[in-house]
């Protein structure tokens, strides 16, 4: 199983080595994690593929080639440096981080709740909630809690 662990290291060493594209395997979870950094304007582009390169026309995935589809990230750079910085676990296998909406909301204006430290500017931090994986602003916008997965900066 593929966890969140996986795309902070392949998105954070993709802008390290300074690559153009990277690959993630394409599961549910990737996906919403890979929209929200399109959303906040961490990465150019989405495009689903194979683990040769991206589609050129729609391929649907189907259980026999779920194991070759991947989505191709376009990592995005400001004056040849990475816009990307940062990106790493909150929540881990052996330590699970679940939060209330007044935890999300104390998070959000960045003061600190227990271990983790509050959003500063810049910065975004994804949770999955009962209504799936979203930024923590949108979160404390619905009222909703659940567990902290990682932050980006």
């Amino acid at each position: 199983m593929v966890g969140v662990h996986d795309i902070c290291a392949r998105v954070q060493n993709g802008f390290r080595a300074r690559l153009g594209r990277i690959a993630v395997p394409e599961t549910k979870l990737n996906l919403s994690v890979s929209r929200i950094l399109y959303n906040q304007g961490f990465v150019s582009s989405v495009t689903r593929g194979t683990h040769l390169g991206p589609d050129a026309s729609y391929t649907p995935t189907t259980n026999l080639n779920v194991a070759e589809r991947r989505l191709w990230l376009s990592l995005k750079y400001y004056q040849d440096d990475p816009v990307l910085r940062r990106m790493h676990c909150i929540s881990k296998p052996s330590r699970k981080i679940n939060c209330n909406a007044n935890q999300f909301r104390i998070l959000a204006a960045g003061q600190p709740w227990g271990i983790v430290k509050g959003v500063i500017p810049g910065e975004i931090m994804i949770v999955s909630t009962i209504r799936g994986v979203m930024e923590i602003q949108d979160a404390v916008k619905h009222g909703l809690g659940g567990s902290l997965l990682a932050r980006a900066s």
